[in-house]
């Protein structure tokens, strides 16, 4: 509570020197460095106590105040509601803004630039939506510490609890004199020089052009050191089990969605786990080595290493066995930005020279209904996202398949379809043959990249957002009428073929470079995708698939309400072999 900082810093305003007066070369070279080229000046903090500062005094350290606080999604319209906010921001920012009313103009501006001036932390405890990433603006005095690769002090957020509320703490990492700069390092902790001139991009724009865009799949130790942090244990090599024709296995599962819908006379549910003969279980299993060993009869829901396939930045590096270095074309071109930062850059700025389209949707590798996920064009937000948490980047699909509904026009959809792998090791894979849409709630166009329900489909949490629903059955004429020349038996085709070739990379090499061929193992999955326009080899427009992600243990709610049999279907495909009227589809 003792606002004491002005008796040790003070903020200096550095002028430009005009172009007539001689300037050292080095100065001018200083000057085109500045770290915030925002359109107004350039301040810098500064000691301005007489006795200076001295590390190793416990007085030395400061509180820094938070100005604004924010989750990505809402910033647009805080910016437009809470009184003084958007004024605040662009004088910090440097941006001219007269009026009283906040203008569209002046708010695009401010999300444009707040990526140069924003730092951020994520809550380790709550729901998966409080722990999305908050973002932060430090005060005036905060935002206008610049940036040195030998910084003088550091920074880090505190999250006071008695308060609940966060603050920034400054400390020195050496003595400081009197006129000497307060700094610290935007790129805090990155040590090798490529990263961090990718990563001091927003502040240093510089171009990577250099750099090769090609990302080969990355080496097997790179598999390994994921399997050794899933703690998962592979088995050892089993003989495939062989059963009574009529044997009734005992189920045990913790699925509200089995127990209430599985009624097959060959299925009867247990609450014994030791004496199941099959593990039907919600939450990911992880000693296979065990079970491998002391009961290898016992048959499971989930495969070893099947999360190749369900986390977004594995799915993309063992995508890239089916179709070179940019991937196949079922899978969006997809960047790691953890390892592939450089790469990305130097694609990007190759599409901007090109004046090709430039936007993208920034993803974590592994939360569900779009949290976290962000629509831009705008290469500081990317680059600064890559902070939060770990994400892939991948390249929006720019001219999606539409949709038209009658009551808001052509709309983005996705499309759900459940597939049943039956063994990785020969490839068994089915399709069940219903499958689900979603649709976006406002006509589709490239810009409001904010704007949820325009660009994207998941509407079932959100509350109070209508949910528009249509039967596949009631679908393919409707789409039928819409498409003439594109009949859904050919592209359902088009969608199968990329699912093999999905799972044929997946389980092409040994665990953990692929998923294992363990014989106990089953699975289902859900897999999402939209159609996107794209042109033939021989010049024709064709509808390619685009597969967004494979989840597992996937909510089959409205699969049930829908279609009673589901379950047992799938338990008669997965489980007994027996495919005859179960409504799947064998695609490999």
């Amino acid at each position: 509570q003792v606002f004491d900082a002005g008796d040790y810093f003070g903020i200096m305003q550095v002028e430009e020197v005009d172009e007539e007066e001689e300037v050292d070369e080095e100065m001018e070279e200083q000057f085109k460095k500045k770290p915030n080229p925002g359109n107004g000046p350039c301040f810098k903090v500064i000691v301005t106590n007489e006795n200076g500062l001295q590390a190793s005094n416990p007085d030395s350290v400061f509180l820094v105040d938070h100005a604004w606080t924010y989750r990505v999604e809402h910033a647009r319209q805080q910016l437009r509601r809470v009184p003084g906010l958007l004024h605040r921001m662009a004088n910090l920012m440097g941006i001219a803004f007269h009026g009283e009313v906040p203008d569209e103009g002046s708010i695009e501006q401010v999300l444009q630039e707040m990526w140069k001036y924003n730092q951020t932390y994520q809550l380790s405890q709550g729901t998966a939506e409080e722990k999305v990433p908050v973002w932060y603006i430090m005060d005036e005095f905060g935002s206008r510490i610049q940036h040195s690769d030998q910084p003088s002090f550091a920074t880090a957020p505190l999250f006071y609890m008695p308060q609940q509320i966060a603050y920034t703490v400054l400390w020195p990492l050496r003595d400081l004199e009197t006129g000497d700069e307060v700094t610290r390092d935007y790129a805090y902790g990155e040590t090798d020089r490529l990263i961090r001139k990718c990563v001091l991009l927003p502040w240093v724009p510089t171009e990577v052009l250099d750099v090769s865009c090609f990302t080969p799949e990355p080496p097997d130790e790179h598999y390994q050191a994921i399997l050794a942090e899933n703690k998962e244990k592979l088995p050892v090599v089993i003989n495939p089990p062989v059963y009574a024709k009529d044997k009734v296995f005992k189920v045990f599962t913790d699925i509200q969605q089995v127990l209430n819908n599985l009624t097959h006379p060959r299925f009867v549910f247990t609450d014994n786990e030791g004496e199941a003969d099959i593990l039907y279980n919600f939450s990911h299993f992880k000693d296979y080595r065990k079970l491998s060993e002391e009961r290898p009869e016992v048959m499971v829901n989930q495969f070893p290493c099947e999360n190749l396939l369900t986390v977004k930045d594995c799915l993309a590096s063992i995508a890239r066995r089916a179709g070179g270095p940019d991937g196949p074309r079922w899978l969006p071109r997809t960047f790691n930005l953890q390892t592939e930062l450089p790469q990305f850059i130097s694609y990007f700025q190759q599409r901007d020279r090109r004046g090709e389209d430039n936007h993208w949707i920034c993803k974590p590798w592994n939360l569900a209904r779009s949290l976290d996920t962000h629509i831009t064009n705008n290469l500081n937000s990317i680059i600064r996202h890559r902070e939060s948490s770990p994400k892939v980047v991948c390249k929006y699909i720019e001219e999606p398949v539409l949709f038209e509904r009658e009551d808001v026009g052509l709309v983005k959809f996705d499309v759900r379809y459940v597939v049943l792998l039956r063994s990785a090791r020969p490839l068994r894979l089915y399709s069940y043959d219903v499958f689900w849409l979603r649709f976006s709630n406002r006509a589709f166009s490239l810009d409001d990249l904010d704007d949820y329900e325009k660009h994207f489909t998941v509407m079932n949490y959100a509350p109070g957002v209508t949910l528009k629903q249509v039967h596949c059955e009631d679908f393919i004429p409707l789409f039928e009428k819409q498409y003439p020349e594109y009949p859904w038996t050919t592209v359902q085709a088009s969608i199968f073929k990329a699912f093999a070739e999905l799972f044929q990379v997946a389980s092409s090499k040994p665990a953990p470079l692929g998923i294992c061929d363990y014989p106990s193992s089953r699975a289902i999955y859900a897999i999402d995708l939209m159609l996107k326009w794209d042109t033939s080899r021989d010049g024709k427009r064709i509808m390619q698939p685009q597969i967004l992600e494979v989840n597992f243990n996937p909510d089959c709610d409205r699969a049930c309400q829908y279609h009673p049999t589901f379950f047992n279907d799938v338990f008669s495909t997965l489980f007994l072999d027996e495919t005859d009227n179960c409504h799947v589809t064998r695609i490999v």
